[in-house]
């Protein structure tokens, strides 16, 4: 297809990762030839393992210094409230940039990949506001709802909120793993019905097809672990919280869910107003909307995650706004490079740093 009408990732990005330019480790990108100032992502020794990616991340977060942040609460239409954490620099000034970042699931603000990138925002002099979704973090007894990959109408207004703090300021969006889903959904359904603020937008590891990441746990051995790990987590978070409900399936069960499904099936869907967890993939996934987004966006993800599947983009129509760097090695939210490349080995928050700002 003509790039100037977008492109389909027919072969999932076969014919770009034949051509002798690109070599095993560099980014695969799925609309265009190459994008200028991009190194090949190459693991740190001793971590090629997605898996070695995926626990070194979050085993060791390498969390940076935010001084003075501010917490703002946000109440919905439903009357939940959610919180933002306000990061702002002292040489902030009205009019200047502005990034909001979503945390992946079962994470929060305090996530080392939304603490490292608000305070390299911060040393730049980006205001960065990190979110906690209902139930997460600093608002863990404020929702009596659940969120979930389909909460359009939280990023709305949390984008809202950042506005009216902001007036005058581009703001770019950060979507980490199921929140890089809800982001890419929110994008391409709004429409004509996104702020003109919009500036910039990068979902990271998101699994835009939910059913199909879901099934595809269950495929290996390490994947019915990282399933498992989810779902207990998951279980563990809602149990004497006020999102419990005594009138979903799951109260009734003998055994807690061991599976992502079974735990969307049990809890998620019927306490969200849809009919199944099918019923919630099938709402919240971004796959069959990401061809409607307007908003320059950049997806960042790896052949080789372990938790989220990336062979759901195969078919998926990008419009020339949307570019897709898709690496052979990184894991899941990992991105652990050798040193000598950026600064540091946090290859990915280098990476969204010129995607998010330039």
């Amino acid at each position: 297809m003509d790039g100037a009408q977008g492109q389909t990732i027919s072969e999932f990005g076969t014919e770009v990762a034949s051509r002798d330019s690109v070599n095993d480790s560099h980014p695969i990108l799925l609309l265009g030839d190459a994008l200028p100032g991009i190194p090949p992502f190459q693991p740190a020794r001793g971590l090629s393992s997605p898996h070695a990616q995926t626990a070194w991340a979050t085993l060791f977060p390498a969390l940076l210094p935010l001084p003075e942040t501010t917490e703002r609460r946000l109440r919905l239409d439903d009357g939940d409230l959610i919180v933002l954490h306000d990061d702002c620099p002292q040489e902030w000034r009205r009019g200047d940039h502005v990034v909001l970042m979503l945390h992946g699931l079962g994470g929060s603000h305090r996530s080392g990949y939304m603490v490292r990138l608000a305070a390299r925002l911060q040393q730049r002099g980006v205001r960065a506001f990190r979110m906690d979704h209902r139930g997460c973090g600093a608002g863990v007894s404020l929702a009596r709802f659940p969120y979930h990959a389909g909460r359009v109408e939280d990023l709305a207004a949390a984008v809202d909120m950042v506005e009216r703090l902001c007036p005058g300021s581009p703001i770019s969006l950060a979507g980490f793993s199921l929140s890089g889903n809800l982001l890419l959904r929110y994008l391409g359904e709004s429409g004509d019905r996104l702020p003109m603020s919009l500036y910039r937008a990068v979902a990271v590891c998101p699994p835009i097809d939910l059913r199909h990441c879901s099934s595809m746990l269950g495929t290996s051995r390490m994947g019915q672990r990282y399933d498992s790990y989810f779902a207990r987590r998951l279980v563990r978070q809602l149990a004497n919280s006020p999102q419990w409900r005594d009138d979903v399936p799951l109260a009734s069960v003998h055994r807690a869910p061991q599976r992502l499904y079974d735990f969307d099936e049990l809890y998620t869907a019927p306490a969200s107003g849809f009919e199944s967890a099918d019923h919630y993939y099938h709402r919240a996934s971004s796959r069959t909307v990401i061809g409607q987004i307007r908003v320059h966006t950049t997806i960042l993800a790896s052949k080789d995650d372990p938790v989220v599947s990336t062979q759901a983009f195969r078919g998926v129509e990008l419009p020339p706004n949307v570019t897709m760097c898709l690496t052979q090695h990184g894991g899941h939210l990992g991105f652990v490079g050798r040193r000598g490349v950026d600064p540091d080995r946090r290859w990915m928050d280098w990476r969204l740093l010129d995607w998010l700002l330039n």
